[in-house]
């Protein structure tokens, strides 16, 4: 088997820097993408050449439930069934996040995905900029099934694409990889109904408010440099 790098390795070679040292203020941007779309990946990217604050609903709520929080315990039933998680329990957990990155420019990665959730966003928090990452639900399904996770570090390999060296091995420590609930097929197929459902009166209100940005493809490498452009021009 050929010798590939995680994901996260391999993809940093792909993206121009050629922003990166742009300095853009007063950016409170959201990242919007069904689950698999290459949201994380491609908000690590606009992080980096945009020097935000990154803020991931994902990974906080994976962090408590890693923890035991009651919060963690609360999320687990809903995330490993691909249901969402209550709106209460959402901008809580959200709200705590961004009053401790006080004035900060920052990105939101996994939230809102309700409209109450966005509403409450724009009163407390205003977005000034949505990017909405527009990839196929076929695609989807057929990117996450092969996916599988070093639970630990977050290195994220593909048994197809970029396979690890040693069959669900990480290639660092030789710990074995999971496949996560969430990545099943079958939660897989549940989350993305559930997304389509309740997203598109979240992308219909930052449509009407003239902040949202779709970006339409199958691969993150090739969307990235137009969501990039469109950052700088907007923000130069």
């Amino acid at each position: 088997m050929p010798f590939l790098r995680p994901i996260s390795s391999c993809l940093r070679l792909t993206v121009s820097r050629s922003y990166a040292s742009v300095p853009p203020q007063g950016i409170h941007a959201l990242i919007i993408g069904a689950p698999g779309s290459g949201k994380g990946t491609i908000s690590n990217w606009i992080v980096r050449d945009f020097k935000l604050q990154h803020v991931s609903s994902g990974d906080l709520l994976r962090d408590h439930m890693r923890r035991g929080t009651p919060l963690g315990q609360e999320a687990r039933s809903f995330m490993e069934k691909g249901d969402l998680v209550p709106d209460q329990t959402m901008v809580g957990l959200i709200a705590s996040e961004l009053k401790a990155l006080g004035q900060g420019n920052w990105l939101l990665d996994g939230f809102p995905r309700t409209l109450p959730q966005a509403e409450t966003l724009q009163k407390e928090t205003p977005v000034n900029v949505v990017v909405h990452l527009d990839v196929p639900f076929e695609t989807i399904i057929g990117r996450v099934k092969d996916r599988w996770v070093h639970p630990a570090s977050g290195r994220i390999y593909n048994t197809v694409f970029n396979p690890p060296k040693e069959p669900f091995q990480d290639d660092i420590t030789g710990e074995p990889l999971i496949q996560r609930e969430d990545d099943k097929p079958e939660s897989v197929q549940n989350r993305l109904q559930i997304f389509s459902d309740s997203t598109q009166p979240v992308l219909d209100f930052y449509d009407k408010m003239g902040i949202l940005k779709v970006f339409h493809g199958t691969e993150s490498k090739k969307i990235y440099p137009h969501v990039q452009k469109y950052m700088h021009e907007k923000f130069q």
